[in-house]
């Protein structure tokens, strides 16, 4: 069956808001652990993850940052306007470049609070920083089909967009998490390796990482590799037709140095295990690419890869065959790092090509990430997740 027949109610349990964490453990790899191997099911914590993984094998982080995002303003007549920072205007070369401008910025948002928001006028905000006053003002730019195109401006040339959302903005919690962000979640809704600012939705796998875990990764010769993709507000996105067919996957931003390609293709015959589904999802389309550049699909643009291409194109080549053609092109090119847009949906029916392993979290009912679990374990993943249930595992972003 094509993935796009798939119905989406047939991947659904039933979650319990008690059984969602709230809150993360005070030591990240005290977290539990539920290991799945062909088909048997054993708990340990994260910390023995190393146990589990092949000496001389790779294990693949996605590096990127949550950025303080949520921007609240507050109208003369008391009114609340929430700005939620989804990506930058199209006018600029790339993300970084757009979190260095300074003085003023155009973002594109989602805004809570619109219908009280006329266009054309400004919102203001004050707060102190270092001893002065910063203002920072919104301009309402131009209301888009999927988002709301916003002029920030403020009054320090010096400040960088990054610097000014980390004063004046709060962390995302995912919607799930009823509670309003804390200052603990400016660490903890962090990985500590992560360094690339763009997302607005934690690469969670990865929150449960310490450096004993790496001091014990490096004991076992097992290597470490690191690639960027900014998890968008459309990782939350409802599933919302029933079948797949009339869902569109949202497109997010990957960026894969040379170098980790390198590295992908030295340790595959060793096993690669991907942190997160977004890291899986990274490295999966990075199989698809190479294999566009193989049939001279690729073009002088950024490269696009579309959710139902993997599942209706000829796919022979080797993970290795295609990933030293991507590093060929790249060459060829005067490229040291693979940019590119994904919009890979993993389904029941996708056979992986790349990776050996996954790290992640329980994912919700009824979502695009319950189908990539789905792809890798079948319909055993309704046991894993039951057991999970009956056994006190939470769930979510900082399950345990």
């Amino acid at each position: 069956m094509h993935p796009s027949q798939l119905s989406i109610s047939d991947y659904t349990y039933d979650l319990p808001a008690s059984r969602i964490a709230g809150y993360p453990l005070p030591e990240r790899d005290a977290s539990r652990l539920l290991v799945w191997e062909n088909g048997q099911l054993s708990e340990t914590v994260y910390r023995s993850l190393p146990d589990y993984l092949d000496a001389g094998s790779l294990v693949v982080f996605n590096n990127s940052r949550v950025i303080e995002a949520r921007l609240l303003f507050y109208k003369e007549s008391g009114a609340r306007i929430e700005i939620f920072c989804l990506e930058p205007h199209n006018q600029y070369p790339d993300l970084q470049v757009a979190m260095q401008q300074k003085g003023s910025v155009l973002w594109c948002c989602m805004v809570g609070g619109a219908s009280k928001w006329k266009r054309g006028s400004i919102l203001e905000k004050r707060l102190e920083v270092n001893g002065r006053v910063l203002i920072l003002q919104a301009l309402f730019s131009d209301r888009r089909s999927s988002d709301t195109v916003i002029e920030l401006t403020w009054n320090d040339e010096e400040m960088s967009f990054a610097e000014l959302l980390h004063h004046a903005g709060d962390m995302p919690l995912p919607p799930y998490i009823k509670r309003k962000a804390e200052t603990l979640d400016q660490q903890r809704y962090q990985t500590i390796y992560a360094d690339q600012s763009g997302s607005v939705a934690a690469p969670t796998a990865g929150l449960h990482f310490t450096d004993a875990v790496f001091e014990k990764l490096q004991e076992r010769n097992i290597s470490t590799a690191y690639l960027t993709l900014h998890v968008g507000a459309g990782t939350f996105k409802p599933v919302s037709s029933d079948q797949m067919s009339g869902h569109d996957m949202h497109s997010e931003l990957i960026d894969v140095k040379r170098d980790t390609i390198l590295q992908l293709i030295e340790h595959f015959p060793k096993g690669i295990t991907a942190v997160g589904t977004t890291s899986l999802r990274t490295l999966e389309s990075l199989y698809w690419f190479g294999l566009q550049v193989i049939a001279e699909r690729i073009g002088d643009g950024l490269p696009v890869l579309d959710q139902w291409e993997p599942y209706e194109v000829d796919a022979r080549t080797s993970a290795t065959e295609s990933l030293s053609a991507l590093v060929k092109w790249m060459d060829e090119n005067g490229k040291t790092s693979f940019v590119a847009k994904t919009r890979i949906l993993v389904a029941p029916g996708y056979r992986l090509r790349v990776i050996r392993a996954l790290v992640t979290n329980f994912h919700q009912p009824k979502s695009t990430l319950l189908l990539l679990i789905a792809a890798i374990m079948g319909d055993d993943w309704k046991r894993m997740y039951q057991y999970a249930m009956d056994n006190g595992f939470r769930f979510l972003v900082c399950a345990r």
